[in-house]
């Protein structure tokens, strides 16, 4: 058991309400589990719950953020479920899909699921197979691709009028800027660039978000 410290028990609190006992157990599986899994680093251990966990967690705020209903959200290459695990223990009003190619991940978010009875769905499959087939309100990404490749693979997978949330580093700007033309080809507009739990974690957590456009009714396609 790895366990909260005291220091972060009120952003916890916040972000996971009585649900936080959940996240107490997901953070002592990964930390009993993750090294020899090959899904966390052992040099990782001691950060566990700032570095990885609260920092997803305050991806929360982003999703509050977005404009429009959310009801369903998929999380793309959820390896050790960070943040796909962390958002459906915040949110449980949200229909969670993890999006993931290894067999031995999907393997281990289905035993988490099953352990914590999270109600997952999760997907072996490569984000590119499912265009077409499967649309979500919100899609996140952490520590995935540089945005612009980020960007083929998700916003496709985004409703129109949803969101992309990405969750980046200090090179958030530069990836941005850099993936315009793209985000632009693939109807991804308004790209904004935020910042959470300033103040309450000593890293905070920065996320992209991408709206999707919604396609304009061309004059003549109405019938009637």
């Amino acid at each position: 058991m790895l366990p909260l410290p005291e220091s972060l028990r009120p952003t916890a609190e916040r972000l996971f309400g009585e649900r936080l006992e959940l996240a107490e157990r997901f953070v002592a599986l990964l930390a009993e589990q993750g090294p020899e899994r090959g899904l966390i680093g052992p040099r990782e251990m001691e950060r566990l719950w700032e570095r990885h966990l609260l920092n997803c967690a305050l991806l929360v705020d982003g999703i509050d953020a977005v404009e429009g209903p959310v009801t369903t959200l998929a999380d793309v290459g959820s390896g050790a479920g960070l943040p796909g695990v962390v958002i459906a223990i915040a949110r449980p009003d949200l229909q969670v899909t993890l999006i993931e190619t290894m067999q031995r991940r999907t393997t281990w978010l289905e035993e988490v699921d099953a352990e914590l009875g999270l109600g997952l769905e999760v997907l072996r499959a490569r984000a590119e197979e499912l265009h077409g087939r499967r649309s979500f309100d919100v899609v996140t990404a952490r520590a995935v691709a540089a945005m612009e490749k980020l960007a083929t693979w998700t916003l496709p997978l985004v409703a129109e009028g949803g969101s992309l949330l990405a969750m980046k580093g200090s090179s958030a700007a530069e990836e941005v800027e850099s993936a315009q033309k793209v985000l632009t080809r693939l109807g991804g507009v308004d790209p904004t660039i935020s910042q959470y739990g300033a103040g309450e974690v000593e890293v905070p957590t920065t996320v992209v978000q991408v709206r999707r456009r919604a396609k304009a009714t061309r004059k003549g396609d109405a019938r009637g």
